[in-house]
C-alpha cells in the first residue's frame, strides 16, 4: 500500500505541473484574443468600403471582361489554401479544417481536377508531408498572429498562380479552407472560392454575411436615392477596375486569416480551460485514492499492533 501512496503521489505532481501548463497557455490564448477580434473587426469598414466602390465601378466598366473574372478552361489545375495552426493545444481546430480539406480533395478528384496545395501553419504542412502530399507552397510561424507582409504575400502569390499561363503552371480556380470567428464560442469552418471572383460577389459586398450585403444595398440607396452617382476615373475606368480588383482579392484574403487567427486563439482558450478543469479534477481524484491507501496502511499497522499484543498476552 505504500507503494500506491508513492504512486498517487507521483501522479499528483505530475498532473500539476502540466495543469500550470495549460493556465499558462489559457492566459496568453485570452490575452490575445481581445487583439485578434479587434484586427478582424476593424478590417471591416475597409472591406465595406472597398465593397462600396466595386458596387460604384460596376456602374462604368464590364467585370466579365476582367482576367481574374473569367473562368479558365486551359488547365485543370485547382490551387487550394489551407489555413490551420502552427501549434497544437487547440481542441479540434486544425483536424476540422483538415477534415473539410480532404473532403474539398475529394470533390475536385471526382470532377476530373487537379488539387495544388499551399499550406499557411504548421499543422497543415506536416499533415501533408506526413501523407507524401506535394505542396506548392508554404507560410509557417503566424497563424496566430498573421502580419501585413505575410498576408500580402499569401494573396500576392495566389493572384500569380492564377493569372499566370499553363505552362508556367497556372490554375484555373483557387480555394482556401478557413475557420469563420462567430464568437468565442463558435468558430465555422469555410470552404470558398476566391477566384475567379463571380460578379454576383463583386457586385454585392464581397465577404459581408446576407445582412451585411442587404445594409450595403440600403445604405446605396440612401445615399444615391437608387441610382449611382457620376464619377471621373483617372486614367480610367479599366485601369481603376485592375488596381481595385487586385485589393479587393487582397481583402478577402486579409479577412480570412484574420478570422482564422482570432478562430484559433478562441479555440485554443476553450481547449486549455477545459484541460485545466479536467486536470483539477484528476488531482482530487488521485488525492482521494492517496488517502484511501495511507487509511489502509494505518489501518494494516494498527491491526498487526493489535494482533501481536493479542499474541503476546496469550503467552
Amino acid at each position: 500500500m505504500a507503494g500506491n501512496q508513492r504512486v498517487y503521489k507521483q501522479r499528483i505532481r505530475s498532473t500539476q505541473t502540466l495543469q500550470k501548463v495549460f493556465r499558462a497557455m489559457e492566459l496568453i490564448a485570452s490575452s490575445r484574443i481581445g487583439q485578434a477580434r479587434r484586427n478582424a473587426q476593424e478590417a471591416s469598414p475597409y472591406d465595406h468600403a472597398l465593397s462600396q466602390a466595386v458596387a460604384a465601378l460596376g456602374s462604368y466598366s464590364r467585370f466579365d471582361e476582367h482576367p481574374i473574372t473569367q473562368e479558365r478552361t486551359d488547365t485543370n489545375r485547382v490551387a487550394i489554401l489551407v489555413v490551420t495552426s502552427d501549434r497544437g493545444m487547440a481542441g479540434a481546430y486544425s483536424a476540422t479544417i483538415l477534415r473539410e480539406t480532404g473532403r474539398l480533395i475529394e470533390e475536385l478528384v471526382k470532377d476530373g481536377k487537379e488539387p495544388v496545395i499551399f499550406t499557411f501553419g504548421r499543422r497543415a504542412h506536416s499533415y501533408f508531408s506526413f501523407r507524401g502530399t506535394p505542396i506548392e507552397f508554404s507560410w509557417t510561424g503566424q497563424s496566430d498572429r498573421p502580419s501585413d507582409e505575410s498576408i500580402e504575400e499569401v494573396a500576392t502569390t495566389l493572384l500569380d498562380y492564377f493569372l499566370q499561363p499553363h505552362e508556367a503552371g497556372g490554375v484555373a480556380e483557387v480555394h482556401i479552407v478557413f475557420t469563420r470567428y462567430v464568437s468565442m464560442v463558435s468558430q465555422v469552418p469555410e470552404v470558398r472560392r476566391m477566384l475567379p471572383l463571380k460578379v454576383v460577389d463583386v457586385a454585392g459586398a464581397g465577404e459581408l454575411d446576407e445582412a451585411g450585403n442587404e445594409a450595403l444595398e440600403k445604405e446605396l440607396a440612401e445615399k444615391h436615392g437608387g441610382s449611382m452617382p457620376l464619377y471621373e476615373f483617372e486614367p480610367g475606368p479599366s485601369e481603376v477596375l485592375d488596381a481595385l480588383l487586385t485589393r479587393y482579392m487582397g481583402s478577402r484574403i486579409r479577412n480570412a486569416l484574420l478570422q482564422s487567427a482570432a478562430s484559433e486563439l478562441a479555440s485554443r482558450q476553450q481547449a486549455m480551460h477545459t484541460a485545466t478543469d479536467n486536470a483539477e479534477d484528476l488531482i482530487i481524484t488521485y488525492t482521494r485514492l492517496a488517502n484511501a491507501a495511507r487509511q489502509g496502511d494505518i489501518t494494516q499497522e494498527i491491526t498487526e499492533i493489535v494482533s501481536g499484543a493479542d499474541a503476546l498476552g496469550a503467552e
